[in-house]
């Protein structure tokens, strides 16, 4: 929670596979800092909860049937917004930021969820929700490094021809940036200046979220 009681937007973090780990509670902790309610589910309560080490064969495990966890975990987004509209400080608008795992959530937040902004970072399995972009009009930004394996040229060049067609999708690319690059006690993938622009656009994001919620 931030330090002010000024009714203020939130944004909610889906996780790596990891779980609600170091990395992500700091980053919780930083939106705060800047005047953001934040929250992290535990998105994997259902199988193996809580956080889990890198390395550890049973996170990605826990993961998979991918599509079919993925859908589940739109019920937790659901119920956290839920309980955000309980706050008295929470302005009732809120983004969806996922990492890794968590990336579709930048999607169907906003696409079904009620969210009202979505930011992805270094997201995993995006190809199989490009048609659910389809039809979203909230404002959604994605981060890739350019060297990440798991956002090779056939992915970032579908994503590259649904940002030109809808005015909504901010789509970057980070030259020489690997997988991962937001999760500080990674050493061998965190990257100081990309994770800083990440952070830049999305607090960018959520500044356009402290108006009056627009009327549906």
């Amino acid at each position: 929670m931030p330090a002010s009681d000024t009714p203020a937007p939130a944004v909610v973090l889906a996780s790596a596979i990891h779980g609600v780990d170091e990395d992500l509670r700091a980053i919780v902790s930083a939106f705060a800092m800047h005047g953001y309610i934040a929250a992290a589910p535990d998105l994997f309560w259902r199988t193996l909860p809580g956080a889990l080490a890198r390395g550890d064969p049973r996170a990605a495990a826990r993961a998979e049937p991918r599509l079919e966890r993925i859908r589940a975990g739109e019920r937790d987004l659901a119920d956290v917004l839920a309980m955000l509209r309980t706050l008295p400080s929470f302005n009732g608008r809120a983004a969806a930021m996922g990492f890794c795992y968590g990336g579709p959530y930048a999607i169907l937040g906003p696409k079904r969820l009620g969210y009202e902004a979505g930011i992805a970072c270094h997201g995993t399995r995006m190809l199989d929700f490009l048609d659910e972009i389809r039809g979203v009009t909230q404002p959604l930004c994605i981060v890739w490094g350019s060297s990440d394996p798991m956002a090779p040229a056939f992915v970032l060049e579908a994503f590259r021809a649904v940002r030109d067609q809808q005015r909504n999708i901010e789509l970057h690319v980070l030259p020489g940036v690997r997988h991962g690059f937001m999760m500080a006690s990674h050493s061998g993938f965190f990257d100081a200046p990309a994770f800083a622009f990440t952070m830049e656009r999305a607090l960018a994001s959520l500044g356009e979220l402290r108006t009056a919620p627009q009327s549906r």
